[in-house]
């Protein structure tokens, strides 16, 4: 699979560098779409686990330091690690779970080894992972994406709405905020255009967040409070414990995430108009998470992987640049070294970051559909491969717990919707056109 767009002898738009002006603008809007992701994450953990407040603000400080280090890692990839595309990184939502799971069921010592054990893994298996690529054809990553994009939004909906059962569960006033970030995003992207439409996301966001300060609904108290330079820890909570076992959750899971990582790989290369073969791009992309991973678990966070959330900013901005990346990459750092900094970011009220975030996820999902478009769904194997696929990838996304009575082991894969998925509808592919590459009529011809 290769990927054109670029005419010979022009630049690739991935390679364009922009003003420091359009470079900082563009990338700001990259760190605030995703802030909600490294925050969210350590604060689940920090909740979970019980720790206090010095430690929170440390992981938290680990955590942004080392997607800043990711983002420019996979922006500019030296020596094969990291993919070249505009690419932001962060902790993966599963993987978190996974993490918080074995920390509680053992100590956080042995999630930090499962971590590290899972880096290693990566490497080990990316030579023949490399062999399956050809098994992942437009209509698996369409697939794929479109899952993405369904699970983030109601993964994000969830920073609208609050916990189901709370007091404040699907606040009005919550609610209005995130439908009104999205309309302003919208109306930001109708009515201006060239630098203003492009960061639009952005300004949806600052306009969202303006309006709940009018109505009361940031708390700025904390910012000023601690110290001013925050310096992350390498192994913060002691040694790590290595468990094999223990780490065998997060291991599986990382073969999803190297699915996952081919999806959002092909789907940017495309954008970006990339011209260059996906099994040379691909295993690039995830040797970049193979490393950062690895880092992150000596500053104690979980897996630090490749972002789909910015392939919807790349595609709603048009802006391709991979120096943009980088300089969010940058700006993350710096996030990570300045402390009120980190505890401002913390403060950006949730419904208005679940506002620009479905915006954001549900261009994932017309990604996707556009990768599907170039598959004839008339034809059958095609229609049966996406039928399959959306099928068992959707029950456990929107029906949660429908596999809960299922052995534990059994539910790392099939209770999650992308891994099922995405599994679901490569086997399926992979049957009609690999195993029994029969010519079948499509449905026009059959009539």
């Amino acid at each position: 699979m290769s990927f054109t767009g670029t005419p010979p002898g022009e630049q690739d738009p991935a390679d364009q560098m922009l003003p420091p002006r359009s470079l900082i603008l563009f990338g700001l809007q990259h760190v605030l779409v995703m802030a909600a992701s490294p925050i969210t994450a350590v604060f689940l953990v920090a909740q979970t686990l019980g720790f206090d407040t010095a430690l929170t603000v440390s992981v938290i400080s680990a955590t942004f330091l080392v997607c800043g280090l990711g983002s420019i890692l996979q922006s500019f990839g030296p020596q094969g690690f990291g993919a070249r595309l505009p690419f932001i990184m962060v902790p993966g939502g599963a993987p978190i779970a996974i993490f918080l799971a074995i920390a509680v069921q053992a100590d956080v010592q042995t999630a930090v080894g499962a971590v590290l054990l899972t880096a290693i893994f990566y490497f080990a298996a990316l030579p023949v992972f490399r062999r399956l690529l050809r098994y992942f054809p437009p209509i698996v990553v369409g697939t794929m994406l479109l899952l993405v994009s369904v699970n983030l939004v109601r993964i994000y909906g969830g920073t609208i709405t609050g916990r189901p059962g709370s007091e404040n569960f699907a606040d009005p006033l919550n609610v209005g905020l995130a439908l009104a970030t999205i309309a302003m995003t919208v109306l930001f992207a109708w009515g201006f255009t060239g630098t203003l439409r492009r960061i639009s996301v952005m300004l949806g966001l600052v306009a969202g967040t303006a309006l709940a300060a009018i109505f009361g609904q940031i708390d700025l108290s904390g910012v000023g409070n601690g110290p001013l330079i925050a310096v992350p820890q390498l192994f913060p909570f002691g040694m790590p414990k290595f468990d094999l076992i223990a780490a065998l959750p997060l291991i599986v899971f990382s073969i999803i995430s190297m699915a996952e990582a081919t999806g959002q790989t092909i789907a940017t290369a495309e954008i970006v108009g990339r011209r260059e073969d996906a099994r040379a791009i691909v295993p690039r992309t995830i040797r970049g998470d193979a490393v950062m991973s690895l880092v992150g678990g000596l500053f104690g966070t979980s897996l630090i992987i490749t972002s789909g959330e910015n392939v919807g900013i790349v595609r709603a901005t048009n802006v391709k640049s991979r120096y943009v990346t980088a300089t969010a990459g940058v700006i993350l750092i710096l996030i990570a070294l300045l402390a009120p900094v980190s505890r401002l970011a913390s403060a950006l009220p949730g419904p208005v970051i679940g506002g620009t975030a479905v915006v954001v996820f549900a261009i994932i999902g017309v990604i996707g559909i556009d990768l599907l478009r170039r598959t004839d769904l008339r034809e059958h194997g095609a229609m049966v491969t996406l039928a399959s696929g959306l099928a068992m990838g959707m029950l456990p996304i929107l029906v949660p717990g429908i596999y809960s009575q299922f052995p534990q082991w059994s539910q790392m894969i099939i209770g999650n919707g992308l891994a099922a998925g995405t599994i679901t509808a490569a086997v399926v592919n992979a049957m009609f056109h690999h195993v029994r590459p029969v010519a079948e009529p499509s449905l026009q011809e059959s009539n």
